[in-house]
């Protein structure tokens, strides 16, 4: 994929398998990346709007996979779960049960 070198790594601890697409204009998407930083989990994220060409193309086939709407934050738990949008009890939720 070549998107993958455009994905940044978050450390912390280790609870699930994270990866976050987000905007970085997006409120709810630096609302969702402020709640997994306060919650010190590990998690991927790649900003989906500063992409260009080729892997713009291929990171949004991939978050439409997940995502039909095509919305933004979607974040993909364990590559199982998808969480859309903001939704703090969700997501505390899935990171907890990875413990």
């Amino acid at each position: 994929m070549v998107y993958e070198k455009f994905i940044e790594r978050i450390p912390g601890k280790k609870s699930r398998d994270i990866l976050l697409f987000a905007l970085s204009t997006c409120a709810w998407c630096k609302k969702t990346k402020g709640l997994l930083d306060k919650m010190g989990v590990e998690y991927k994220f790649v900003y989906v709007d500063l992409l260009e060409g080729q892997a713009k193309k291929e990171v949004m086939n991939e978050v439409e996979r997940w995502n039909p709407s095509r919305s933004f934050p979607t974040m993909v738990v364990d590559g199982k779960e998808c969480i859309i949008g903001f939704r703090e009890e969700k997501i505390r939720e899935v990171v907890k049960s990875g413990k």
